[in-house]
């Protein structure tokens, strides 16, 4: 079956790829940019900010029925994109900040492990470009297929505690301060 044979999705599937492809390339041109050292004072923010964006197209991909595409393999789209620049990029960026502690299955125990930010981000981006490379070639169902699986098995757990992990970094660089400030503004309040 070539990609002009394939059976068109239904207007409801169709509306989500095209969202989910959307907030893909959004992702994709932000962590791109933000491993370029584009804009280093908006990293945080920007990352947390596409972070939640995708994560928010991801719980659409859970929560819609499982789409099954009509081919029981993936269609060969020629080698998967390099990556490593874009590894490579972010773990600079990150460099001192990059590894955190995570819960392997909060379901199933308390199993902690070491995870780093850039590999999160750099995993959320691989299959996020896996989809959107088929959707970009015709093939939605095997598009949405491939987010929905990924976003189940992978991504959505990588992109969620990267994002608590974003937001907390953003929470100590905003929040902490040199204990003489904090005294010199505690001060200051009861002045007042």
């Amino acid at each position: 079956m070539s990609t002009t044979d394939e059976v068109q999705p239904d207007a409801d599937l169709r509306d989500i790829a095209r969202a989910v492809a959307d907030e893909a390339r959004s992702y994709l041109t932000t962590v791109t940019e933000v491993a370029a050292g584009t804009n280093p004072d908006a990293s945080l923010p920007l990352l947390l900010l596409a972070v939640s964006d995708v994560l928010a197209a991801g719980a659409r991909l859970g929560a819609t029925q499982d789409v099954v595409p009509p081919l029981r393999f993936e269609p060969d789209l020629g080698p998967d994109p390099d990556v490593d620049p874009l590894r490579a990029g972010l773990a600079n960026v990150f460099e001192g900040i990059d590894e955190y502690d995570e819960v392997v299955d909060p379901v199933l125990g308390s199993d902690v492990t070491q995870a780093t930010v850039s590999g999160d981000l750099v995993s959320i981006a691989g299959a996020l470009a896996q989809g959107l490379r088929h959707h970009e070639t015709g093939q939605v169902l095997e598009a949405l297929w491939w987010w929905q699986f990924s976003y189940l098995s992978d991504w959505g757990g990588r992109a969620s505690s990267c994002l608590r992990t974003l937001q907390s970094m953003l929470g100590h660089l905003r929040l902490d301060v040199d204990d003489d400030v904090a005294t010199e503004a505690e001060y200051d309040a009861l002045q007042q």
